[in-house]
């Protein structure tokens, strides 16, 4: 998937080699445009909007494996080839929208509840610092997300969703450098970028204990308490270090503020084939076409 100033693209590659593409305009909505405007706020925006977008296109992309599913499974043996979408309902729309949302809302909370509940069952009488514990918290948390990671990635559908997450990230590199978009030229550049949204993962935990340290705690359920109260202002600060950090990515000294979230990355990307290279080249080419056609519109 490609965001582009007007559309957002996904383009998948059917089972007959057909590349078929799901597009949604970006429509504009004037108080969430002025809520992108003030800092620390902007964040949380645009993280839920990105869940909701995202969910779309992922729900997409699994009907379309599910169809081709479905026709291999025929007992006639004859192939009928489904109907290119014309669009969902706004009913549907919404309710994909919803759902990633919670999704991503309940996925925080389980990885930023758990790793404090097992600090303070395992540590809660060793230290009495509240910066250690924290340290000790992030630490887990850290040790949590690399193990979930390494394990959903051993599934052959996270392994391939992964591998599209590494050839998006070719063909903007390449895109970025001028080079010509074929799938040899993206092949050459690397899986791993600066603005990916891994690294927010890493800058979330890392926020997180800067965060965290300011707020004492008595009890478990007050530390439980404190977390999700302050769970929007630690994605908002991280949303600004992430932008922060992408600011300065040229800047040798201080590239290696990004570098947490590179490494990440080794485990949320995978190197794609060139098949998937190419179908993620024609969703670039296809939002960058949408692009000039509203601009010559």
């Amino acid at each position: 998937m490609f965001a582009g100033r007007n559309a957002n693209v996904t383009a998948v590659r059917r089972k007959n080699n057909e590349i078929m593409f799901y597009e949604v305009p970006r429509k504009t909505v004037p108080w969430i445009q002025k809520l992108k405007k003030i800092p620390l706020v902007r964040g949380v925006v645009a993280i839920l909007e990105s869940s909701a977008k995202g969910s779309q296109h992922l729900n997409f992309s699994m009907e379309s494996y599910a169809e081709d599913e479905l026709e291999d499974k025929k007992d006639d043996g004859s192939a009928v080839k489904s109907e290119e979408k014309k669009g969902w309902s706004l009913s549907m729309i919404v309710g994909v929208a919803v759902a990633g949302i919670l999704s991503f809302v309940a996925g925080k909370l389980v990885f930023t509840l758990v790793p404090a509940l097992i600090e303070q069952l395992l540590f809660e009488h060793a230290f009495s610092n509240i910066i250690v514990h924290n340290l000790i918290e992030g630490f887990i948390k850290i040790l949590f997300l690399l193990a979930y990671l390494y394990i959903i990635s051993l599934t052959p559908l996270i392994k391939r969703l992964f591998q599209y997450h590494g050839a998006e990230h070719k063909v903007i590199s390449a895109y970025e450098a001028g080079a010509e978009l074929t799938v040899s030229n993206v092949q050459r550049f690397t899986r791993l970028h600066y603005r990916c949204g891994s690294s927010f993962i890493v800058f979330s935990v890392l926020v997180g204990v800067v965060v965290y340290s300011f707020f004492h705690w008595d009890s478990l359920w007050e530390r439980i308490y404190l977390r999700v109260l302050l769970l929007p202002v630690v994605l908002g600060a991280s949303y600004e270090a992430l932008r922060f950090t992408n600011a300065l990515r040229d800047l040798p000294v201080l590239r290696f503020l990004g570098y947490p979230g590179l490494w990440l990355q080794k485990l949320t990307t995978k190197e794609p084939t060139d098949e998937q290279v190419a179908v993620s080249i024609a969703s670039f080419n296809r939002m960058l076409e949408l692009d000039r056609q509203n601009a010559n519109a």
